[in-house]
């Protein structure tokens, strides 16, 4: 029966592929998706499914019943663009100035919905139910995941997998760690009241320039000295604005920046360090200061159980040489919401390719990918879901 599913896999890609190329052409931002979402019900409708919209927001969900009894799996893909306008040369580039699919998302849900034709095809062999979750709006904070799960998407779940296309992985590979696989994000906004004045008179002043340099080396001591090594964890501080003029000191300035965590107790730590040295910092220079520290997504815990079935399937689809296991990654993702929830698994699969040019990082204008990687997440899930 798998075989005749890969065959199946195989045989639609050109159709997988198109429908990549429609969502790729015409993207949507996260949180105003309004025809990726209605394209996906309709196809999802179209193989005869019980098919949800609106879950959450913009989600939608299908149900299958297969004909055998088993547990109750869900598959997850992402839809949303990202605001960057496309410089690939590809004939197939957006048609949306300054919207793309710069992170893969259009391949994924290309993908689940490849894995829905067949699985539905081949329904009296199916085990169990499978719910086949397609989220909007993962590239933003709030995420979509948390809303669909508290509208009823995992109702009745027992397991979900999820999947990721990387270009910076070769095609042909795939990557899982059991345990946490990515970081926790956190951002915060701070904003600094000083005392403006001219650039030849700074005593008479409260220099928020001054006080935010120092609190920008300040907080590189955090992680260096607040977190135990042997947790992964990272601040950065990725934007500082202040003043306009070369002889004005200015009366605020502004520093934002991020915190990437795995676990709960640097997560903790952090926080409540950043706010002290905030405070500290600004307080011996006689600074006001606003804080505000938002704690987005939490980290993607893999199940160690349901990892070994990962593992053990991509094995025999890839080979043991092309499985890497050994680093999570920092980056973070609202698949985390559902790992939360129940036993899951997120794994990432190669999509690059000098061949293509499909070399460029996500979240790059020039990003592209191997969309072969449509069959390798397909197989991979109907793998699990039959399993």
């Amino acid at each position: 029966m798998l075989e005749n599913m890969f065959a199946r896999l195989e045989e639609i890609y050109p159709e997988l592929v198109e429908l990549r190329r429609d969502f790729h052409m015409y993207p949507e931002l996260s949180n105003t998706e309004v025809e990726t979402p209605k394209k996906i019900a309709a196809y999802l409708e179209k193989l005869g499914l019980e098919v949800r919209t609106g879950v959450g927001g913009r989600g939608v969900v299908a149900t299958l019943k297969g004909g055998k009894p088993g547990r109750a799996v869900a598959l997850r893909a992402d839809f949303d663009a990202l605001p960057i306008h496309e410089e690939t040369d590809v004939p197939f580039k957006s048609r949306v100035p300054g919207v793309m699919h710069a992170c893969g998302h259009d391949l994924h849900t290309a993908a689940l919905l490849g894995v829905a034709k067949v699985l539905t095809e081949h329904r009296d062999d199916i085990p169990g139910t499978v719910k086949f979750i397609h989220q909007f709006a993962e590239e933003v904070t709030p995420g979509g995941a948390e809303p669909m799960i508290k509208d009823g998407a995992l109702d009745g779940v027992d397991v979900i997998y999820g999947a990721h296309v990387m270009s910076t992985e070769e095609f042909g590979t795939l990557s899982v760690k059991e345990g946490y696989f990515s970081a926790a994000q956190d951002d915060f906004n701070i904003t600094i009241y000083g005392k403006g004045g001219h650039g030849n008179q700074p005593h008479l002043t409260i220099d928020p320039i001054v006080t935010g340099s120092q609190l920008v080396v300040s907080l590189q001591q955090i992680v260096s000295r607040r977190v135990n090594p042997l947790q992964g964890a990272a601040l950065t501080v990725g934007s500082f604005h202040s003043g306009e003029g070369n002889n004005v000191i200015p009366d605020t300035a502004v520093i934002r920046g991020t915190v990437r965590t795995f676990d709960e107790e640097a997560r903790t730590v952090i926080e409540e360090a950043l706010k002290s040295v905030t405070e500290s910092t600004c307080a011996a220079n006689g600074a006001g200061v606003n804080l505000e520290y938002v704690k987005d997504c939490p980290s993607i815990y893999n199940n160690p159980e349901e990892t070994k079935q990962v593992l053990e399937v991509a094995k025999g689809l890839f080979g043991e040489e092309n499985l890497f296991t050994d680093a999570p990654m920092m980056g973070s993702e609202d698949f985390a919401y559902y790992t939360k929830e129940i036993p899951a698994v997120y794994f990432t699969v190669g999509g690059r390719s000098e061949e293509l040019n499909a070399v460029y990082p996500h979240h790059h204008p020039k990003f592209n990918i191997d969309e072969r990687a449509i069959v390798n997440i397909g197989k991979m899930f109907v793998s699990l879901v039959t399993k």
